[in-house]
């Protein structure tokens, strides 16, 4: 098992999630622990113990959600990870994500789970129906190349949350269903989607939802925690760019430098088996990625929020993907498995990944 520097170590002792009811310091063990269990698809010796536990860091089941002229926990700057099931819309706040790091959520029929790993910056939506039985999904206290592993409740079988699939247990080398969401700012949200729900304080724990507990874990590029097998230095470790994963399992970032400091862009590539719209803003905060249906041309739509683009069949189209006018109103775009992230954990988990534009 690979040892933690004393620096990280010290920092884990005082930042980390803590994992009782009650308030109290952040206090953690040496990393160390894996699963007994010796059926790991990725290295054993590389998943380390990430401190408090399994559950220690407690995900939240049937959350409580308040209407967005009732949030003051939020500044504007804060970032949130938007979802969409029809005329169902919420936001799932980091600064909640960051105490409990995964969400079971219900659309209806549809049974998600809203998975946030801090150390990279990952939010993911994550289908809860496993080979026909729903389950949740819980944090098992493990990390593999930094990230979150999560487990579900149903088998006990860990998962990889970048990798997407189960890499121990009953599941092993399931892939999980994904769900695209949309990481924001809570300044760009509201006007997105001013009717929206968002998750409340009122979780059941106390917890202190103004305060980072990773210091300045976020922009300081130095800083990690734990180790990663790659370290790809081509970008600062904790730029956030956009990755799209294919069916072979191959990645591609996508930078916001790529679009314009002010109002929205809209680029396509080629990747594998995509042909690709990607819409992005600097300014507000964004970066959605679609598969391009043969022969539409699309274009940025500026100052008309939620939408984003417009095609050359006369369609308008939101920043969820949802065609809101024109012959192919009601339809969606195909969506991507692609979700933003920290660059060290795209580089450490999808090696000599290509960036556009390089």
């Amino acid at each position: 098992m690979k040892k933690l520097s004393i620096l990280s170590l010290l920092l884990v002792t005082l930042l980390l999630p803590y994992s009782c009811t009650d308030e109290q310091p952040d206090i953690t063990r040496p990393g160390g622990g894996t699963s007994n269990n010796n059926d790991w698809l990725i290295p054993q010796n590389n998943v380390l113990d990430g401190g408090p536990g399994k559950d220690g860091i407690p995900a939240l089941d049937a959350p409580k959600f308040t209407e967005v002229n009732q949030v003051d926990f939020l500044d504007d700057d804060d970032l949130v990870i938007g979802f969409k099931v029809g005329n169902d819309v919420r936001a799932y706040p980091h600064p909640i994500l960051d105490w409990h790091e995964i969400i079971n959520d219900d659309f209806g029929d549809l049974r998600v789970a809203i998975t946030y790993c801090p150390l990279t910056g990952t939010g993911i939506g994550w289908d809860r129906d496993l080979d026909g039985n729903t389950t949740t999904f819980g944090v098992s206290g493990l990390l593999y190349n930094t990230n979150l592993i999560p487990y579900d409740r149903a088998t006990d079988s860990n998962w990889s949350q970048m990798l997407l699939e189960s890499v121990q247990g009953k599941m092993a080398g399931t892939a999980i269903v994904t769900h695209q969401v949309l990481e924001t700012t809570w300044g760009t949200w509201k006007a997105l989607y001013p009717q929206s729900q968002v998750v409340s304080t009122d979780t059941g724990w106390s917890r202190n939802y103004d305060r980072y507990p990773y210091g300045d874990y976020r922009t300081n590029n130095n800083s990690l925690f734990f180790p990663v097998g790659v370290n790809d230095t081509r970008l600062p470790a904790k730029e956030r760019v956009l990755g799209v994963i294919s069916s072979t399992k191959a990645a591609k970032a996508y930078r916001f430098d790529s679009f314009p400091e002010t109002g929205i862009g809209v680029l396509t590539d080629e990747f594998r088996e995509y042909d690709l719209v990607i819409v992005g803003s600097q300014e507000a905060n964004f970066l959605q990625a679609y598969v391009q249906p043969d022969g539409l041309i699309f274009e940025a739509v500026q100052n008309k929020l939620p939408t984003v683009m417009q095609d050359n069949e006369g369609n308008t189209w939101n920043i969820f993907g949802e065609a809101v006018s024109g012959p192919r109103m009601g339809q969606k775009l195909e969506e991507t498995r692609s979700f933003i992230g920290y660059w060290v954990a795209w580089g450490a988990f999808y090696e000599g990944l290509a960036i556009f534009g390089q």
